[in-house]
């Protein structure tokens, strides 16, 4: 994903299928032609993208609850020294006086300079505690009565003495035991205690503290709840992960996105420095303006793929950023990286890089078929890096399937990655531009991000409309278009710094956007081989592949193991459609079916964190279903009709 060069302009170049007016209700038919099955439609078609972008990550997914738990935040871009402290500040009680400051005296690790100081002249009247320090998470700790969080730090003192801490809402009153830590000594050392909230707010903070006066040393102050995604630790916050099991995705591309690139090869992302030991792992800025804590890193991105039952598709740093790249003689480092990344997802336990895995927890592979070589790279630069990167894996892997950005010319592709942003017209418009595509010349194709981003509020229905439309095509050409995610995944309402986005959520709520639902709605229903599908009007045919005429668009497959016919349409008029669906060389008879409509009174609707549901896929059986029959189409509508044949 690049904010700052979206490619969608040359995609206009290509022709447009022009949209007539909204046709007469009734006088509109579709024939689906159950005889005439055509190309299998690929397993890997729905699929998702996962980009540490608007605190999708750190502040969202990933379940730890403190911010600049390493007090690393404040390095920046250039990695200069910090002076501030984001996520933390001081608390003192009646009669207390202290100060705090960040100290590089004696760090923690070569790879986490700075800790946090914590001098305390006079405790004053210890109540929970004299003095200390807290963190408000992002934005408010949400805290559930009950439930048990675990804190970990690493702390030393200028005496034995000891550490309080404490789980507190924003009028200071507790919400939890405080719970005292004895024998601080002058060495670095990991402590750990278990706080269970009292009470239920969005708005904790944690409050740390000492139980005497003395200098303090803080670093790697973490807080977790023990209800993570499957119970695992350094887990996933568990409604934003249900939210993409709910998608049922074949795949998840990760980590980004401009996020792997960097401004700075300085900055990019690097997957050896995102593994093991979390008080080893030394984060990286993010261009997307904030730092990453990289506790999220490959390990986890791999699990959560198997967890999801989706395929990992990793995207490795070509040695191109936004401002500098590497020389075309000095790739072997990164180069091995990709080799090695491979090793660590697939390679035996008494590998190298398998038996790191395999010490993570993970002896099985984790079977990465899937790499992107960069992301929106091109240029002559990423043609030498293309094929420097696919010659090395392809000679060690040759089973590995490589994305490539742009168009390669002097190495075969096996997939090459399209990137789509604009308005709901023109995915209209282009959802037959995959009907010429060259099958005998062309690479396969995966359309790696796309998303209505004008005319579309905070992610409104006639986006999520326009989409699907864009989707029939995509399906209905699969045979070429084998992978296909939305863009961007997340956005923590508090940080959005790219508009619009599937799912939107805050510290304790959650809610998909009609985009999300469009891609469940696919998703969750697909066939395994297309059918003949083609639409009619007094004046407008469509051919017989199918696709689209006037304002209505759709596709229909039929699933292997049940028989069922699945019908997806989009009704992208101002008005209800009236469609006469008719099952052309049907063996047999349609027992029952049900309709799936995403709809609303206005295309500009929206879901939000207080009404998220305004806009969400309504279910209802279709009484009338057989070989024939009449179904009217709400305006600026998506619809999903399975048939149930015997």
């Amino acid at each position: 994903m690049h904010a700052p060069r979206l490619i969608s302009a040359t995609i206009l170049s290509f022709g447009l299928l022009v949209l007539a007016a909204a046709v007469p209700a009734a006088e509109t038919t579709m024939t689906v032609h159950v005889d005439r099955p055509g190309v299998k439609i690929s397993p890997t078609l729905y699929g998702i993208f996962f980009e540490e972008i608007n605190r999708a990550g750190d502040g969202g997914l990933y379940a730890e609850m403190l911010q600049n738990r390493s007090f690393e935040d404040d390095r920046g871009d250039r990695d200069q020294k910090p002076t501030k402290i984001p996520g933390w500040r001081l608390v003192v009680g009646p009669g207390a006086k202290a100060t705090i400051g960040l100290d590089q005296s004696e760090p923690l690790n070569p790879h986490n300079p700075n800790s946090l100081r914590l001098e305390i002249a006079n405790n004053g009247h210890l109540g929970m505690p004299g003095a200390g320090v807290a963190n408000e998470g992002f934005k408010g700790l949400a805290l559930v009565k009950g439930a048990s969080y675990d804190l970990l730090f690493y702390a030393r003192g200028s005496k034995n003495g000891g550490a309080v801490a404490a789980l507190v809402d924003d009028n200071s009153e507790s919400l939890s035991e405080a719970k005292l830590i004895r024998d601080i000594g002058p060495q670095w050392k990991q402590y750990h205690c278990t706080l269970t909230a009292t009470k239920t707010t969005a708005k904790g903070h944690l409050v740390l503290g000492a139980d005497s006066p003395g200098t303090f040393w803080l670093d790697q102050v973490s807080l977790f709840p023990k209800n993570t995604w499957k119970g695992r630790p350094n887990g996933l916050r568990p409604d934003l992960a249900q939210m993409l099991a709910d998608l049922k995705p074949s795949f998840n591309r990760f980590p980004g996105g401009c996020y792997v690139e960097g401004n700075r090869l300085a900055n990019a992302f690097r997957w050896k420095n995102s593994i093991g030991d979390l008080a080893q792992r030394p984060g990286h800025w993010n261009l997307w303006g904030y730092r990453s804590t990289d506790g999220l890193g490959y390990h986890e991105y791999l699990q959560l793929c198997e967890d999801i039952g989706a395929e990992p598709l990793f995207v490795i740093n070509c040695g191109m950023a936004h401002e500098d790249n590497v020389p075309n003689d000095k790739l072997g480092s990164w180069i091995q990286d990709a080799l090695d990344a491979i090793e660590y997802a697939n390679g035996p336990v008494d590998s190298p890089w398998g038996s790191l895995r395999a010490k993570a927890g993970h002896p099985a592979p984790y079977k990465l078929r899937f790499m992107e070589i960069g992301n929106e790279n091109g240029g002559p630069v990423y043609e030498d890096h293309f094929r420097q990167f696919h010659d090395a894996i392809k000679a060690k892997y040759p089973e590995m399937l490589l994305v490539a950005n742009t168009p390669v010319k002097t190495r075969p592709m096996d997939i090459l990655d399209e990137h789509y942003y604009n308005s709901p017209e023109f995915f209209m418009q282009n959802a037959t531009r995959y009907d010429a595509y060259d099958r005998k010349k062309s690479p396969k194709i995966y359309v790696g991000e796309y998303a209505v981003t004008q005319d579309c509020g905070q992610g409104n229905l006639r986006a999520a409309v326009g989409e699907a439309a864009f989707m029939t095509g995509m399906e209905r050409n699969s045979d070429i278009v084998v992978m296909a995610s939305y863009a961007p995944l997340f956005v923590n309402c508090g940080w959005r710094q790219w508009n619009p986005n599937a799912i939107d959520f805050d510290n304790s709520r959650v809610y998909g956007t009609p985009s999300y639902h469009v891609q469940k709605m696919f998703s969750a229903n697909r066939g395994d081989v297309l059918l003949g599908l083609d639409f009619q009007t007094p004046k407008l045919k469509s051919s017989l592949k199918g696709g689209a005429v006037g304002s209505m668009f759709a596709v229909a497959s039929r699933a292997a193991k049940s028989g069922e016919v699945i019908l997806k349409i989009v009704n992208a008029a101002g008005a209800p459609q009236d469609v006469r669906i008719s099952l052309a060389g049907l063996d047999g008879k349609v027992k029952s079916g049900t309709v799936t409509a995403l709809a609303s009174a206005d295309p500009k609707d929206e879901n939000s964190l207080d009404n998220p549901n305004k806009v969400v896929p309504q279910e209802s059986p279709l009484a009338d279903a057989g070989a024939s029959f009449l179904h009217r189409f709400p305006a600026n509508s998506v619809s999903v009709i399975r048939l149930s044949v015997e």
